[in-house]
């Protein structure tokens, strides 16, 4: 039951987003200007920048836009939207929908920064699979924390301020971790060296994950 309560939910949230064809280009929007300003303001062309620099404007721009456009999964729905899936389905079926959605739209963006980023500044990564995979585990990190918290926070007054201070110490484990790794995927070290961290954002993810199947139907009710 569970499963096809997920799928529907899943292909509700795919429906919706494709008729808010004003959001997703808004979204694409953001991240094009994003990488466009750091190409104009470093001059990337004429004058290439450090792996270290690559790795912190590809990480700053990710998270801004992920921030912008996951981190709003409860906060932005219309009232009564919670009794609505209250009575079509779980709270386990619906925040484990948000978290994979959202994991398959960080992962999108992701890519697509890696995308704009091989075109309009340079693409140092040596070791492309353990930064793919990189992008994978962080981006279903991120999706696990906000759809978590964006669901906290929607229960309170000043859910946008209570959603950036809930958020920032567990975006800023998964997101260390990812820099670790990417500077591993640059250098194009052993993938054995990456092994660790890769076992500790998949770990991290579990447990995020975890806690916010068993903690999230309290939320619900309240």
């Amino acid at each position: 039951m569970i499963v096809a309560s997920i799928t529907e939910l899943l292909k509700k949230e795919l429906t919706l987003e494709l008729r808010r064809k004003t959001v997703i280009a808004g979204i694409g929007l953001y991240l094009f200007s994003l990488i466009f300003i750091c190409y104009l303001t470093f001059s990337l062309r004429q004058n290439s920048i450090s792996e270290a620099t690559w790795s912190a404007l590809f990480w700053l721009t990710i998270l801004f836009s992920v921030i912008n456009s996951v981190a709003k999964s409860f906060i932005g729905e219309k009232k009564g939207m919670a009794i609505y899936y209250y009575s079509v389905a779980s709270p386990q079926a619906i925040i484990l929908s948000k978290i994979i959605y959202n994991t398959l739209l960080c992962l999108v963006l992701s890519l697509a920064g890696y995308a704009l980023f091989s075109i309009f500044i340079h693409n140092p990564i040596q070791d492309k699979t353990i930064f793919l995979l990189t992008l994978l585990l962080t981006s279903a990190g991120f999706a696990a924390a906000l759809s978590l918290i964006s669901g906290i926070a929607s229960k309170a007054g000043n859910s946008n301020i209570l959603m950036a201070v809930l958020s920032f110490p567990v975006i800023l484990a998964i997101l260390l971790m990812a820099i670790k790794l990417t500077k591993n995927a640059l250098d194009g070290i052993d993938r054995s060296a990456s092994m660790d961290e890769l076992i500790n954002l998949l770990a991290i993810n579990c447990i995020l994950t975890a806690l916010a199947y068993l903690l999230f139907p309290y939320i619900w009710r309240s």
